[in-house]
């Protein structure tokens, strides 16, 4: 007999989670509220022509999707054209100086030395140390954790004096750099997971590595067009994925999950993944009793990630001299830091991300003309802050703040624009608080202390995505769909297809971009 599985929410891990169970011979409904797959991973398409991600645009360590692909009996290189970036980004620091990305070792090396001769050779040191972090700690990114009793395995007991779990991650890689600019430059990826450098645990250096090692992408059409890859594939397996349909109530059976209600009908099923914001959907769909250890005062007494504040431009004219990804560190980092994590408050030198992705795909915007994407990390929803009074405001704040990156005279040239802030990311996007990266990413919210792959409050019910473990970031939100979709099948008692399937090296066959010297020099 044909198992079906309900899924709510076409984001990154349910559809990654959705090829998996067709690929075993499930039968697989995605129920999504959105008019287009990938959920935050998805694409703004504009009437004037521009298109957007909506969310992420960083593309990292593609590995394990390219396994997910493999194990379906598709090509990751054939479905979806890849540019591997250099300069992968660069950082500008409201301190002084500007540092300029490269994933070419000895190039990234003088990078360093430019900036602080006294760091000379710490960066070889770094990737050296934390290869070797990464290799023996990867393996339990692929296992589910669901009791204080997984980590007990003895192996990742033995890791423990190489994780260095009692040290933040700012303070890990002071063992490294002494120059705190060129500490930031290794650890503000800890923003992926929307936390402090100052509060992120230590193990996360793994990010920066993972930039330099595998590199950093750009999917030619956005991170949005390998969510509507994926969804292709999806429905060519067999996939039912219907589109602004979203779920309006839960049936049960006792603490069994067993079908679905919308306005256009009720689905039964003998089990269901949840790709939906964590947090949000509970409150929202399943009955604070049947919820005993994540009921609604237990998630509201969790620590939530940062939200962000965003301005989707379309603009007349390209800056051909600004790369790809470009970053302002304010002046006063902690500070900025504070006034999002404790002080839930909006400073005046906020830090800034910048993607102006026109000159690398010219596909996003009509000829002549480009998109310019703004990120300004911001405190998710809380009292301090009336967005609607504020938004005005802090618009002309990014548009000033956009000027520190070289981004000159943009107010007139600005064709098309879309704001969205932490209340438009909940009231839109279903965003518990407008906490763009869901649960915070420290200690006592990791590994099984966060909420289980094979849901703990419910029965035949399954999460997915960045609110589960592993965390955040397209790269463990894919390995989250391999756990899931593994322990589901043992569940259902169906054989799963192969675990690991051997990867093609995708990142050593991509073609990097080549950026002239000449242009490396307008940057810098």
């Amino acid at each position: 007999m044909t198992r079906t599985v309900n899924i709510i929410g076409a984001g990154p891990g349910g559809l990654a989670c959705a090829m998996l169970l067709a690929r075993a011979g499930v039968r697989v409904r995605i129920l999504e509220r959105l008019a287009v797959p990938g959920g935050r991973t998805s694409t703004i398409y504009t009437a004037e022509g521009f298109s957007f991600d909506l969310g992420p645009t960083f593309f990292l360590y593609p590995r394990v999707l390219d396994e997910i692909f493999t194990l379906c009996g598709y090509d990751l290189r054939k479905e979806i054209e890849m540019v591997r970036l250099d300069p992968q980004y660069r950082l500008v620091f409201g301190a002084g100086g500007e540092l300029l990305a490269t994933p070419d070792p000895t190039r990234m090396e003088a990078e360093v030395s430019r900036l602080s001769p006294a760091d000379s050779g710490s960066f070889t040191r770094f990737m050296n140390q934390t290869r070797e972090k990464f290799a023996r700690f990867a393996p339990f990114l692929e296992k589910p954790f669901e009791s204080w009793r997984d980590l007990a395995n003895p192996d990742l007991l033995k890791l423990m004096p190489l994780l260095k779990p009692w040290k933040c991650l700012d303070s890990e890689l002071g063992t490294f750099f002494s120059d705190e600019r060129i500490r930031l430059a290794f650890t503000f990826q800890s923003k992926y997971l929307g936390m402090s450098p100052f509060r992120c645990p230590s193990l996360f250096s793994i990010l920066s590595f993972l930039e330099y090692e595998h590199g950093v992408y750009h999917p030619i059409g956005g991170c949005g067009a390998v969510s509507a890859t994926m969804a292709r594939i999806a429905q060519e397996m067999g996939v039912d994925i219907r589109y602004e349909e979203p779920v309006e109530s839960v049936q049960f059976e006792g603490r069994r999950v067993t079908g679905l209600r919308t306005s256009k009908g009720e689905y039964a099923a003998d089990a269901t993944v949840i790709n939906a914001d964590f947090a949000q959907t509970m409150s929202r769909l399943i009955p604070d009793r049947l919820r005993r250890r994540w009921n609604d005062r237990t998630i509201a007494s969790k620590q939530f990630s940062c939200s962000t504040f965003m301005l989707y431009l379309g603009i007349d004219g390209r800056y051909d001299s600004i790369p790809h990804h470009s970053i302002y560190l304010s002046k006063n980092y902690r500070e900025n830091l504070a006034d999002i994590e404790t002080r839930h408050i909006l400073g005046s030198d906020p830090s800034m991300y910048v993607q102006n992705a026109c000159v690398t795909d010219p596909t996003l915007a009509p000829k002549n003309m480009s998109t310019l994407y703004l990120l300004i990390p911001v405190t998710h929803r809380h009292p301090n802050v009336d967005w609607r009074r504020e938004a005005p405001r802090f618009r002309e704040l990014a548009l000033d703040q956009v000027e520190r990156i070289g981004i000159d005279g943009i107010r007139d040239r600005i064709r098309y624009e879309r704001m969205l802030t932490p209340d438009d990311w909940q009231a839109d996007y279903e965003i518990y608080r407008g906490a763009t990266f869901n649960l915070s990413h420290n200690l006592g919210q990791m590994l099984h202390r966060r909420p289980h792959n094979r849901f703990e409050d419910l029965d035949r019910t399954y999460l997915v995505g960045g609110g589960t473990h592993p965390g955040s970031g397209l790269p463990v939100i894919y390995s989250s769909a391999r756990i899931t979709s593994q322990l589901l099948l043992e569940d259902l008692g169906i054989d799963s297809p192969q675990k690991n399937p051997t990867s093609r090296a995708y990142e050593s066959q991509l073609p990097a971009q080549v950026i002239r010297k000449d242009e490396a020099a307008g940057v810098i």
